[in-house]
């Protein structure tokens, strides 16, 4: 039995005006598109990204600033730009476990980083990991010699984790040498042994 002419015509119109709705819902022209696209790319360049790391920093988002640093090393930022930032966020937050992360990772690409190591190895020792701090912090003074803050934090490990006094001596002293005026000198000076056997 075929529908009668009306409700053929009304079926039609339905049928039209669906079709115009669908199309009129589908996606939008392919300029919009474009757009977004490149402005989801732009998102993604490492200036932006280490620029919106910083921002959140100022406003004390720390959680998202950690976030868009990490996100700008992993879209190549230029790491002796962005790891100290992002270190310095995971110190500020407490979050040394995952600052650790960062530096152990970043130190498989960039071994020779002193100063980087310097920071793992202070990390390290915060949190309460004493051989692998004192394993860090006496690869720091065997390619620098010269670097202070290292000696005093192998004293510090050395007199109150390990009871190693005499190590602990030869590291304060070394310390008071390269800086005899410096924050921890007056700690170096009681921590002295009188007298060396």
């Amino acid at each position: 039995m075929m529908p009668s002419a009306p409700f053929r015509l009304l079926l039609a119109g339905s049928t039209v005006m669906a079709i115009a709705a669908a199309v009129a819902c589908g996606p939008p022209p392919a300029t919009p598109v474009k757009h977004n696209i490149e402005k989801v790319k732009q998102e993604r360049e490492p200036d932006k990204l280490v620029a919106r790391g910083k921002a959140f920093a100022q406003m004390g988002d720390l959680t998202r600033a950690e976030q868009y640093f990490a996100s700008a090393m992993e879209q190549g930022a230029d790491p002796d730009e962005v790891m100290p930032l992002l270190l310095r966020i995971c110190i500020e937050s407490g979050r040394f476990r995952v600052g650790i992360d960062h530096a152990r990772n970043h130190l498989k690409v960039r071994p020779d980083n002193v100063a980087l190591r310097f920071l793992l190895g202070s990390m390290l020792q915060a949190v309460g990991e004493i051989p692998a701090a004192r394993e860090q912090l006496e690869r720091v003074v065997s390619t620098e010699p010269e670097h202070a803050d290292a000696h005093y934090s192998l004293a510090v490990i050395a007199r109150d984790h390990e009871g190693d006094l005499m190590r602990a001596d030869r590291h304060f002293r070394e310390y008071l040498r390269l800086r005899p005026d410096g924050p921890y000198a007056d700690e170096a000076r009681s921590s002295l042994l009188e007298s060396v056997p």
